[in-house]
């Protein structure tokens, strides 16, 4: 700069020119000391605000992790490759990293989040150089803010602050052009005056020209912008509400000016929003694209353990004893097959339909219950409260635009997921049709559209005269019509069957399962001890890492297959059923197995389908065919299919199983000559265990 205008800068503003000194030697440890009237004043004059610069900029080179890899290096690597413009930074690192910015952030958000935003790009353009042409601006999300707040319990300390709510969507307004950049251009005399920065709260006006007086169009720039409209949480919602769409949002808690409220008041109201930051579902937490490195490691570590299979099945509901047909169709269902468009035309589901029918006790509600805290998305509901408009779609005025919209039903919110129907047997013949195919057609009220239901359903019901009886089909048992029944691919029958050894078990099983739930159980000080869980189950989180990576990401194919046992097979289940009378057999069920073959495949992230997953999907047919069979010729049918049945057996689960039982009894004799003391160390020997 030349020092004659140089000169002149320091005669108007000496302010500015001291500040600009004092900001090329601005240390860190200055920042605590606030020389303002408020935070938001401080981190906005030219010292503070080029040194947070700074240190954000050496927080998002520097940062690593436990392993010392970078994380965001790696977050703005894959920012470019996928060409997005939102930048995650967690609180949490920052807070660890750089304390003094995570306090000012927290206080001063939109002053810190200008300063953040600008930084993000420059270092985004390190890496991409060219990343302008694609999005001139990066915005920084803040997530993982540690405190959440409630919104009955939003007060005015929190304006202007950085909040983390969470709720249910009840409205969701389209994608709209938000103004955000002006320039007044007039006509007569050329001038243009700007752009000036246009925010969100007050529109930026000017009535003449300042060169001459005339008035002119002008030129903007528009970003995107939508709106939501939160309610509480399902466990916070009054009697009578509708929960929808749990989500977390991390914004800025504002207060604006609203005419209407003073009004209906009659003195100053100001209403309240929260300038959204970042956005999280609830069910995306799970999902494929957030999972970490180590995550995948964890992943492809558990799918090389042969015993992957029975492990998954093992891990399904691991509170609910027995039952390893069900569990073994749960997870079936839950992995599912690949879906087929046959020349853009013909579409074949990959998903699983299952039904569960049995007497009352017997754990099915669990079952669903498990399921829909388990699946990345699912959509739970009953018979008796579900009906077709339920089910599908339902079209609505709406109050606020007046305009008729859509309103989706279970299967049309469970698109892509599970829908989970409890009671199925009390729906009307009329409102199971709604699950026959995976798209629903709408016509009302001048709204003509289809509606996707991509979803598996899995479904509970209870027998006619309330317990099942094996002496009568399947059919007889459910009030269910042969086409409703040939939708499902695995059925299964639930009997409470008498057995004094498996009551034992059982009966063993819940009081230590009991006995370890207890939130002040603690094993190394309670006498009373509970057998520690099975080491073969896999825990609950990676558990659903693994079934959405799988289905992401493992899409298998059908190799060798062996057609002729197939055929062979669906032409003698054919044959038995036309003499049973039980369950029909279609053509659907060919393609049920087909899917369970792919199904298994998928759950051992393979990429073809082997002949042990066929056997697999075979011996789940055979057990749904045969368990639905009159008592009187469920054995013949056994002999006479258990050549199809090449499943092998897994005898160290067996042999792991009677161990267990002789350590339990020494323990047991031991406590009775001991009063009650627990042994240091138990020796079964050998000849013992051979006689078992």
């Amino acid at each position: 700069m030349p020092r004659q205008r140089r000169v002149m800068r320091n005669d108007l503003d000496p302010m500015g020119m001291m500040q600009e000194e004092e900001a090329d030697a601005f240390p860190v440890e200055a920042l605590q000391d606030i020389k303002a009237g408020s935070i938001a004043e401080w981190v906005t004059m030219a010292g503070p605000r080029k040194t947070i610069a700074s240190e954000f900029g050496q927080f998002l080179k520097t940062f690593v992790d436990e392993r010392g890899t970078s994380v965001y290096g790696a977050r703005i690597k894959r920012l470019g490759e996928q060409n997005l413009e939102s930048l995650e930074v967690s609180y949490t690192h920052l807070a660890e990293s750089k304390s003094i910015l995570a306090y000012f952030l927290a206080n001063a958000p939109t002053e810190m989040l200008a300063i953040f935003d600008a930084v993000a790009h420059d270092v985004v353009k390190l890496m991409w150089q060219h990343y302008d042409d694609i999005h001139p601006e990066v915005h920084v999300r803040i997530t993982d803010l540690p405190a959440i707040v409630s919104l009955r319990d939003l007060r005015r300390n929190h304006i202007n602050c950085l909040v983390r709510i969470t709720g249910v969507v009840t409205r969701r307004t389209g994608v709209f052009p938000q103004l955000k950049y002006v320039k007044f251009n007039c006509v007569k005399c050329g001038m243009i005056m700007g752009p000036f920065s246009q925010d969100a709260h007050s529109e930026i006006r000017i009535q003449r020209c300042a060169s001459c007086q005339s008035r002119g169009p002008f030129d903007t720039v528009y970003r995107n912008y939508q709106r939501l409209t939160l309610q509480e949480s399902p466990s916070m919602v009054p009697p009578g509400r509708l929960p929808r769409h749990r989500e977390e949002v991390t914004g800025i808690y504002r207060n604006s000016y609203d005419a209407s409220l003073n009004t209906q008041h009659g003195f100053p109201v100001f209403s309240t929003i929260v300038e959204a930051n970042h956005i999280s579902k609830k069910a995306d937490r799970y999902s494929s694209y957030r999972l970490t490195e180590e995550d995948e490691r964890a992943i492809r570590e558990l799918a090389r353990d042969e015993r992957v299979g029975q492990r998954i099945i093992k891990s399904i509901a691991p509170s609910i004893y027995g039952h390893r047909d069900i569990k073994t169709g749960i997870a079936l269902a839950l992995f599912g097959g690949c879906p087929k468009d046959i020349q853009g035309k013909h579409r074949l589901r990959g998903d699983i339909n299952m039904l569960m029918l049995g007497d009352p006790g017997t754990a099915k509600s669990q079952f669903l219950k498990y399921i829909e805290k388990i699946a990345h998305r699912a959509v739970f509901t009953t018979g008796q409260g579900a009906s077709a408009v339920g089910l599908t779609a339902s079209v609505r005025k709406d109050p606020v635009t007046r305009e008729w919209t859509l309103e989706g039903g279970a299967l049309v919110l469970a698109d892509k997921g599970v829908c989970l129907i409890d009671e199925f047997d009390k729906m009307n013949d009329t409102d199971r049709q709604a699950m026959e195919q995976q798209s629903i057609s709408i016509s009302k009220a001048g709204i003509v559209t289809i509606l996707q239901a991509r979803c598996a359903v899995i479904a509970a019901a209870n027998p006619i005269r309330g317990r099942y009886n094996p002496a009568i089909p399947f059919s007889q048992n459910v009030e269910l019509t042969e086409p409703i029944l040939s939708r499902f691919d695995i059925l299964c029958t639930v009997k409470d069957t008498v057995d004094p050894v498996i009551d034992e078990q059982l009966a063993r099983f819940v009081v230590d399962s009991h006995i370890r739930s207890h939130p002040e159980y603690a094993a190394e000080t309670d006498t009373v001890q509970a057998p520690e869980q099975d080491a073969d189950i896999i825990p609950q989180d990676l558990l659903r890492k693994y079934i959405m990576y799988a289905k992401d990401h493992v899409h298998p194919q059908l190799q060798q297959m062996d057609q002729d046992k197939v055929a062979t097979l669906y032409a003698e289940l054919r044959r038995e059923s036309l003499a049973g009378g039980s369950i029909p057999i279609t053509v659907r069920h060919i393609e049920s197995m087909i899917r369970m073959a792919e199904a298994n495949a998928r759950m051992h992230l393979r990429e073809f389908v082997r002949t042990e997953d066929i056997d697999m999907a075979i011996s789940v047919m055979l057990d749904s065919f045969i368990g639905a069979q009159k008592y009187a010729i469920m054995k013949s049918l056994r002999r006479s299919f258990s050549k199809y049945l090449n499943k092998s057996q897994d005898h160290k689960e067996l042999l792991l199983y009677t161990l267990g039982r002789l350590v339990q009894e020494h323990i047991r004799f031991y406590q009775y000559r001991h009063k009650g003391a627990m042994p240091s160390m138990v020796k079964i020997p050998l000849d013992e265990f051979t006689r078992k």
